[in-house]
């Protein structure tokens, strides 16, 4: 059996950029073996249409893995209800979406495949064909157990002067009014431990140094612009100390993210989503994977969204899909080591 790792890619909605960015992938040579898991008459009318040229091949599960050839693509098919088109969602087609996703975690949960990168996914008409879905993660946490935890990496800058940037969250997807309810000693810890592990398990750093950003200003100013560091995020960061996890901060968010500050760091905390998120995407957009960390499986995805305004025009830039798939590959084998 060959140990060439094999990546499993969920194109996502057809009506979006996806599928010419998972064909667009397939063009590239990678010394990893890619699988899309989607309809492949498909992706055949989208590589017609958008002249990519790729040559799609049944996905054979009993034959060892092998290099990825540049202009060919392995697909397991997935029946997808309507025929699609660019830019215009259609509800029916996110039973077709959903089928794609369990078929992946499936096979990566078996080994058959080793990770999945997923593409993106429209939310809303998945939740307006009566669906309950609130993203990837949860879906996938869902089907797989464990404790979520999303970590933005840019791993394609340069490490040798430490200035590649991982940020995980505390809290993801929720209104800057309901963040600072939501900030408890409880979650703190699960997302640090997490993160933690994950930096020493999947990334192989055998002692993390992990920045945390206060919530407030100043990062609550001693108390006078916010308790929540002094009565919450400061005593879990020394009880955590004392466990022996590596930890800096509070540290005010609006100078955390300084080269000065970040220099010696393997990631940083932020407290909620657009503490973190906007300067690691400012940083490198499309360079940017957004890895689930505290799965048994191994995910990355892509850091943007289905773009239906550029979907058929053949301009979709793969460079986050690749990276994606690219740190995938790398985590595979650091998993292996």
């Amino acid at each position: 059996m060959s140990n060439i790792v094999r990546i499993a890619i969920t194109p996502g909605e057809p009506a979006g950029i996806g599928p010419e960015l998972t064909l667009k992938l397939a063009q590239q040579t990678l010394n990893y073996e890619v699988v899309a898991i989607a309809n492949i008459q498909m992706l055949q009318q989208q590589s017609k249409q958008l002249g990519l040229g790729v040559k799609l091949e049944p996905f054979d599960i009993n034959a060892d893995s092998e290099s990825h050839h540049p202009g060919q693509l392995k697909v397991i098919n997935v029946v997808m209800p309507n025929k699609f088109e660019f830019g215009k969602l259609d509800a029916t087609n996110s039973s077709y979406v959903i089928e794609t996703l369990k078929t992946a975690v499936n096979l990566v949960q078996s080994n058959t495949l080793q990770a999945l990168t997923t593409g993106p996914v429209q939310k809303s008409i998945i939740n307006e064909a009566g669906i309950a879905f609130s993203g990837h993660t949860e879906f996938i946490a869902d089907k797989t157990g464990g404790h979520p935890v999303m970590l933005l990496a840019n791993e394609n800058l340069d490490d040798k002067t430490n200035s590649y940037l991982r940020v995980a969250l505390i809290t993801t997807h929720l209104p800057v009014s309901e963040v600072a309810k939501h900030i408890s000693a409880e979650k703190i810890t699960k997302v640090l431990n997490v993160l933690h592990d994950g930096l020493v398990q999947r990334f192989g750093i055998a002692n993390p140094c992990i920045a945390v950003c206060g919530l407030n200003p100043h990062a609550g100013e001693g108390g006078h612009l916010g308790k929540e560091e002094s009565e919450i995020i400061i005593p879990t960061l020394d009880k955590l100390r004392q466990q022996g996890m590596n930890l800096e901060g509070p540290l005010p968010a609006d100078t955390a993210f300084t080269q000065q500050k970040l220099k010696g760091k393997d990631a940083v905390v932020a407290m909620y989503h657009d503490q973190g998120l906007p300067v690691i995407k400012h940083q490198g957009f499309g360079k940017v994977v957004n890895v689930t960390l505290g799965l048994p499986i191994i995910r990355t995805s892509v850091d943007h969204g289905t773009a239906l305004d550029i979907a058929g025009q053949g301009i979709a830039d793969e460079s986050s899909l690749l990276t994606a798939v690219n740190l995938a590959a790398k985590l595979c084998e650091k998993s292996l080591t």
